[in-house]
């Protein structure tokens, strides 16, 4: 596969693990770690959650430029409008696409959740198989890890970690709703589990096809 029909799909991929956010956003039950700290620190400011993630994206960004000294000048620029896409997909489909659904039953909302979730997590599988797009947060701890031998699982996980302290703390400081909930919990179950599907299920795909054309 050319690297031009890879840069597309992963888009596409990119569009589909947005969508996934926001109907975990919408379903009201809570949200990923990371994503409760952007919702709330989005309320309290009054702006949208979509630029929030541009925010800090970006930030995540521009701390591993500067850690690998400016070198990798084109995956700082397919990672800075992989940035801005995804946050603004993120406001489009919030605040636009899915913004009337409402009175949904707390089942609908699990289920609504719960499906979001699964595709979210199958196409961050896909995005991490053609390695074109990456996140810039992952990328960020996964060059703090090679400078500083800390494993890349425990930075991540101390990155939810501060994200859940922050998201808790705002919302108990501004009197806001808590968002990390029950879809906390289940985010923590599905994500990782549908990434790895995803991802090992696209590699042996593709070997078998490339076996077949080699016969």
């Amino acid at each position: 596969m050319n690297i031009f029909r890879k840069i597309i799909k992963s888009y596409i991929f990119y569009t589909l693990s947005a969508l996934g956010i926001s109907l975990g956003i919408i379903s009201n039950i809570g949200v990923s770690s990371y994503n409760s700290m952007n919702l709330s620190l989005a309320y309290v400011n009054n702006i949208k959650i979509g630029t929030v993630t541009i925010f800090f994206n970006i930030t995540f960004l521009l701390i591993y430029m500067i850690l690998t000294k400016f070198t990798q000048k084109y995956k700082y620029l397919i990672q800075a409008l992989s940035v801005f896409m995804f946050g603004t997909l993120i406001n489009y489909f919030t605040y636009g696409v899915l913004d009337g659904i409402t009175n949904l039953r707390y089942i609908e909302r699990v289920l609504l959740f719960s499906g979001g979730t699964v595709l979210s997590g199958l196409s961050i599988g896909m995005i991490i198989y053609y390695n074109i797009i990456t996140f810039p947060l992952e990328s960020l701890c996964i060059k703090i890890s090679e400078m500083s031998k800390i494993s890349f699982i425990k930075l991540r996980y101390s990155v939810d970690i501060i994200s859940i302290l922050v998201s808790v703390s705002v919302s108990m400081i501004n009197e806001l709703p808590i968002y990390v909930r029950e879809g906390t919990v289940i985010s923590m179950i599905l994500l990782s589990f549908t990434i790895n599907l995803s991802k090992n299920y696209a590699k042996k795909t593709i070997k078998r096809k490339s076996s077949s054309s080699i016969i």
